[in-house]
Parts: structure tokens; C-alpha cells; sequence
């Protein structure tokens, strides 16, 4: 066989299987509900297939001291992931259904689906019972998915969402504010997977300019109306002004 040739071979060996996806998600996050939006699209024209796993930002920006969001009766993202949780033990796809309207109605809507009444009425308009949310409290074994799922990105390196694995491949992003659809969506998604070729190349980044933040707080708009927490960038708390980012200092203080 030629030399090219057992090249070739070697490498397709070594590719990890890109035909799926684990996508790590938390609802609070702006960046991966733009994200997911991108990725069903690019399902929907390759047949990829995404299992949708969870990444708590609560508990990753949790300030020592205060309670771990599995402590608390209610806890904004986590508890919205429980419901999650529990709807993916029966199907994928509700589970794709519910983060979807979760986020649109968060990210797009400005509405509040971290409260419970408004947990219930999402889970109603897809047709699904709305008891879910009180049985999904009930259940204290959901706590347990959401941790091993989280401890997964940490166990990697990953620090936030949107985090993707191709088999044990992971990748923190694409970031995105406008995620391209059609075939822009293909082309990204093929930038994307040849990383998982390259297991030495670790960042390759564009600067956000004051420009940039403007947009991306104006794109967000709707969910920081509608948030009941703070933002926070790797134990900085960050305000979203119409000048852009604006670093307020040390997060704390903010949850009991």
C-alpha cells in the first residue's frame, strides 16, 4: 500500500465519529440557546444526531461559602435542567422540544421560564403534563444526572456552555449571537468537526470590539430583562450597558 494511502487510513482511524454530538447546554445561557439554534439546523440537513446533556453555570460560578444549586428547593438553571432531565428518560426529542421553547421564551421572549408556574405552562403548550415540573422536584435522582454530566466539561477542561464532545473530544463553542443557517450552517459545522482532527490546536479566537458587545448586549436584551440573577464571567460580575461590557468586580454576595 502506498505511503499516502496508510496515511489516509490512519487518520480516518483516528477521527472521532462526528455523525454525533453531545451538546452541553444550561437554559440561562444566551450564547448556547444561539448556539442550538445553529446545530438543529445543521440536523436537519446532515442527520447528525444530538444528544443534549447539561452544564450548570450556577454551580461552576457558585461563590464559596453558598449553597450548591442541588440544596436549594428551586434554583433557576438547575431546576430547569432537572425537568430536562426527566423528560429525556422517556424521549430525546421532548427533551429538545422543551429546551427549545424554554429558551426562545427566555432568550427571545423576555419571559421567565425558571419560575415554576411559567415551567408549567411551557410544558403545556408542547403537550406534555405539567405535573412534570412537581414530580421532576420529587425526584431527587436528577440532581445526580445533572452532576455527573457537569463533572464531565469540568473533567475536560470545559468551563461553560455551549460545550460539544465527539466521543471524548471536547470543545467549548462556536460562540454565536447569529447563527448562520442553510449552507453557512454546513460550512461552520465543517470548520468545527476538522478540530476534532487537530488535538494540539487549543484556541483560535476574534477579539470582541466595543461594536461587537453592543450588538451582543443588544441581541440579549430580552433575557437580561427577563434574568433573576447576575452575569458572570470566570468570577467577574459583568453588566451589559449600550456601551457594551462593563466589569462591576468580584462576584458574591448576590444568592444564599
Amino acid at each position: 500500500m502506498p505511503k499516502h494511502a496508510i496515511e489516509k487510513v490512519m487518520a480516518s482511524e483516528i477521527k472521532p465519529d462526528t455523525s454525533t454530538v453531545d451538546f452541553h447546554f444550561d437554559v440561562l445561557c444566551p450564547y448556547a440557546y444561539q448556539t442550538a439554534k445553529w446545530i438543529r439546523d445543521v440536523r436537519r440537513q446532515n442527520g447528525i444526531t444530538i444528544n443534549w446533556k447539561f452544564f450548570s453555570l450556577e454551580e461552576v460560578n457558585r461563590i464559596e461559602g453558598k449553597k450548591h444549586p442541588w440544596e436549594r428547593e428551586w434554583s433557576y438553571g438547575w431546576s430547569m435542567m432537572r425537568i430536562g432531565a426527566m423528560l429525556r428518560r422517556t424521549s430525546m426529542d421532548d427533551c429538545d422540544r422543551w429546551y427549545e421553547r424554554a429558551g426562545r421564551a427566555l432568550h427571545e421572549e423576555g419571559l421567565k421560564p425558571h419560575e415554576p408556574d411559567v415551567a408549567r405552562h411551557i410544558l403545556s403548550e408542547l403537550g406534555l403534563d405539567p405535573a412534570i415540573v412537581d414530580q421532576t422536584i420529587a425526584d431527587e435522582s436528577t440532581h445526580d444526572e445533572i452532576k455527573t454530566e457537569h463533572q464531565r466539561v469540568v473533567d475536560a477542561g470545559g468551563y461553560g456552555v455551549p460545550t460539544l464532545f465527539f466521543g471524548d473530544e471536547c470543545l467549548f463553542g462556536p460562540v454565536l449571537i447569529n447563527p448562520p443557517m442553510g449552507d453557512a450552517a454546513l460550512r461552520l459545522w465543517d470548520a468545527v468537526t476538522a478540530w476534532v482532527e487537530f488535538p494540539e490546536l487549543y484556541e483560535l479566537q476574534r477579539p470582541k470590539t466595543k461594536q461587537d458587545e453592543q450588538k451582543i448586549a443588544d441581541t440579549f436584551k430580552p433575557y437580561l430583562e427577563a434574568r433573576d440573577w447576575i452575569s458572570i464571567n470566570r468570577g467577574t460580575e459583568i453588566a451589559f450597558t449600550e456601551d457594551g461590557f462593563e466589569a462591576v468586580g468580584p462576584a458574591g454576595g448576590h444568592n444564599s
